[in-house]
């Protein structure tokens, strides 16, 4: 329990680092685009542009996708329903989150599983993608709805889920690498 109280303790100086500043406000207006560009729709239109200008491998990335997603998303909704951690609260949020509690980030969770599918199929894009799918995690500390730990705890769940799909796709359809 030490450690746990460690963790909070690391999570609430990080957030009043955050969000204490007179630069908060600024930074904020950055963060809520950031933060936006990890929104649902956007996977969607990855996918299908993936799709539509390299068939076959862009085929595949959509299919592991709906897997990695199909997989994900039940994962993610235990564990918040599980952990229940409350949002910081101590210091003013610059958007209204869409639930109550704040363990792991959703958002987060989806960027790090978008930028995982993205840099195996196509490996070019490996540095551009893990960037943005970490500046949508600390766009989430900055923006005063998530803490450290969420967005380590969504790093690690998109992760997971990326390789679980890709794994279960390929070994579905019997491919032996893209």
């Amino acid at each position: 329990m030490r450690s746990f109280t460690a963790i909070q303790r690391f999570d609430h100086t990080v957030s009043t680092l955050c969000l204490s500043h007179r630069f908060s406000a600024g930074t904020a207006k950055i963060a809520r685009a950031v933060s936006r560009s990890g929104d649902g729709p956007l996977y969607l239109v990855i996918g299908f542009t993936a799709w539509w200008l390299h068939e076959a491998v862009g085929l595949w990335f959509l299919l592991t996708g709906l897997m990695a997603f199909a997989i994900e998303l039940p994962i993610y909704w235990v564990l918040k329903r599980s952990f229940r951690r409350a949002r910081p609260s101590q210091l003013p949020a610059f958007i209204t989150p869409s639930d109550l509690y704040s363990m792991p980030s959703g958002h987060t969770a989806a960027a790090f599983l978008m930028a995982s599918l993205l840099s195996t199929f196509f490996p070019s894009l490996t540095l551009l993608v893990f960037i943005w799918a970490s500046l949508i995690g600390i766009s989430r500390v900055l923006l005063g709805v998530h803490f450290v730990s969420d967005i380590v705890v969504g790093a690690g769940l998109g992760l997971l889920c990326a390789t679980l799909a890709h794994s279960i796709t390929f070994d579905l359809y019997g491919i032996t690498g893209i």
